[in-house]
């Protein structure tokens, strides 16, 4: 069996497209980019490593090198349980700043919303239910939120 690099990279370039057009811009494909690493970023700090493998399995090649673009798996991470926190977290590794305020925290949830939501074409409805069983409660909410409904909701108010 050959390798076909071609193909790979043609499915990446497709997925970044898809992902600027679902973000708004079908032409900023950088952007695509940046808040596709970033989610990962995240996402990679809320999971086990075995379902890190698992999630990285169904995903084209091309987008697994973007998953594990400078991962340290055995370092720890600290992480909060909390939605706006993981969104905070996806802005500072999108645009490099940890400030932000509402209207950015809307923004970057619309946009967690629709990776996930564009990710969905490409990963298993079982593998999202398994992403889903390990993620703290208000991350469980948000993946829900992104895939399973029409209307998003942006209900930063914290839960109890």
């Amino acid at each position: 069996m050959s390798l076909n690099f071609e193909k790979h990279a043609q499915k990446g370039n497709k997925f970044l497209n898809e992902l600027a057009e679902n973000l708004g811009n079908k032409t900023d494909t950088a952007k695509a980019e940046r808040i596709l690493r970033a989610l990962f970023q995240a996402l990679r700090n809320h999971l086990t490593i075995e379902e890190i493998f698992q999630l990285l399995s169904q995903l084209p090649i091309a987008l697994k090198g973007v998953y594990i673009h400078g991962w340290m798996p055995t370092k720890e991470k600290e992480v909060s349980r909390k939605k706006i926190d993981f969104i905070e977290e996806v802005l500072k590794y999108a645009d490099g700043t940890s400030i932000h305020g509402i209207s950015d925290i809307e923004k970057g949830t619309k946009e967690v919303h629709v990776v996930f939501k564009t990710l969905k074409q490409y990963i298993s409805k079982g593998e999202f239910k398994d992403i889903e069983a390990v993620l703290p409660r208000q991350l469980k909410k948000l993946l829900r939120e992104s895939l399973y409904t029409k209307t998003l909701t942006l209900n930063l108010i914290p839960e109890k």
